[in-house]
């Protein structure tokens, strides 16, 4: 069978490339060849585009810790990338931190955090000897020896997301509140084994409005004034808006770096305490923008188009109705379609109203951009589905990152 047999949108010619700024420099060609090489659905992840994006934001803050958060996409490949560009590395899990370990990741640049870090985490952490560890809740100080920490707390900030992305305000799961917050400073004080290095915080993710950061790093170095111990580092955590699709802004990091940096300093200032060295952990903004995802039309039953992945391969639909922009790999006159799953939930939608051509049938490739962060690291095994391939691609070359899953991958743990 020759390619074009496989691939019958190579016959049609490709329609130009739309918003820049959703799509990295990765020609329909070479997705096309792809997804007929690799097989779909396939994540597709530009090497370039995740470095530049570790460039900007260093460029941007060259005196401050710019940690990657892992959580948003964590395989060697990447983890190597962002060392090689000076970024230090956030993991949440021992499992995140084995990877970062496989390839030697300097220990001193990581961090640990997360909400309910189990036993093995925190041994893991201490057996490789992280940089620092955010506590979340007093009884993490009862498990650890030997360890710089940040504390992370809630500055009650009501952010302007989604309310399953919202992390920061008061009642969520994260943090410490004031109460315990100075508990905590009092403990360490009473173990020589423990250093406070700082104060730690995340508002959620997908913020757009940077008043919102200037809000929280205000009510952070009141807090650092209040505690009255000595607080040599500030993170502020990530959670820095990225579009989605056209109709939605990219986020403003000079602006954010001014204003900050400013508030911070102003703010320092007024409490006559010194001023703190700024981290913050990007991981969605490195990584969203550098992936697309390629699927393959099942089926077509208007409006409804059924791709060969769904909810297995991209979650974020299904749990906080996530939008996307997806476009087919060629041309013609277009109508509104909703792309859908192949997984046996109603819920199983990819995206709804999108314009796709009227002639859509099956063997058509989609193309879903900006879904470089969140899809391979939430993907699953629902209706036993193999999870999909990772293709790293730099200057028009290719190669495997992660291999697909195969059935054996699936049958290899069932050992009853």
């Amino acid at each position: 069978m020759t390619l074009m047999e496989l691939l019958p949108s190579l016959t049609h010619s490709l329609p130009p490339r739309t918003d820049p700024k959703l799509w990295p420099d990765v020609s329909d060609r070479q997705l096309a060849w792809i997804a007929a090489t690799f097989g779909t659905p396939t994540y597709v992840l530009d090497e370039n585009t995740v470095r530049d994006q570790c460039r900007r934001f260093r460029q941007a803050l060259p005196h401050a810790r710019i940690a990657y958060a892992s959580k948003a996409l964590t395989c060697r490949a990447v983890l190597r990338w962002v060392q090689e560009e000076g970024l230090s590395l956030d993991v949440c899990s021992a499992g995140e931190l084995a990877v970062a370990r496989s390839i030697g990741f300097p220990a001193e640049r990581i961090l640990l955090h997360g909400n309910a870090k189990a036993p093995e985490d925190l041994k893991a952490a201490q057996s490789y000897g992280v940089g620092r560890v955010v506590v979340d809740s007093l009884h993490e100080l009862d498990l650890l020896t030997d360890q710089k920490v940040l504390l992370r707390v809630t500055p009650g900030i009501a952010a302007d997301t989604h309310p399953a992305l919202a992390t920061g305000d008061n009642g969520q799961k994260f943090g410490l509140g004031e109460a315990d917050l100075e508990e905590a400073v009092a403990r360490i004080g009473a173990r020589p084994d423990l250093t406070l290095e700082g104060l730690h915080c995340h508002i959620g993710s997908q913020i757009r409005h940077v008043a919102t950061y200037e809000q929280a790093a205000r009510r952070m170095v009141a807090l650092i004034a209040r505690i009255r111990t000595p607080i040599r580092e500030l993170d502020l955590g990530g959670g820095f808006g990225v579009p989605y699709t056209s109709d939605e802004p990219d986020f403003d990091l000079t602006g954010y770096v001014d204003r900050i940096t400013r508030a911070i300093g102003y703010e320092c200032a007024r409490h006559r305490i010194p001023v703190p060295e700024l981290t913050i952990e990007p991981g969605r903004a490195i990584v969203a923008r550098a992936g697309i995802t390629l699927y393959r039309v099942i089926s077509v039953k208007h409006p409804f188009v059924a791709v060969d992945g769904g909810m297995s391969d991209n979650a974020r639909p299904a749990l906080y109705q996530a939008r996307y922009q997806p476009r087919l790999l060629r041309g013609g006159p277009t109508a509104p379609m909703t792309l859908v799953g192949r997984h046996c939930e109603a819920g199983d939608v990819l995206a709804t109203d999108i314009p796709l051509p009227r002639d859509v049938h099956p063997g058509d490739v989609v193309a879903v951009p900006v879904t470089g962060a969140y899809h391979h690291s939430l993907a699953s095994n629902y209706n036993q589905v193999g999870r999909p391939a990772l293709i790293g691609v730099r200057n028009g070359l290719t190669k495997v990152l992660v291999r697909a899953e195969t059935e054996e991958d699936l049958l290899r743990r069932d050992v009853g």
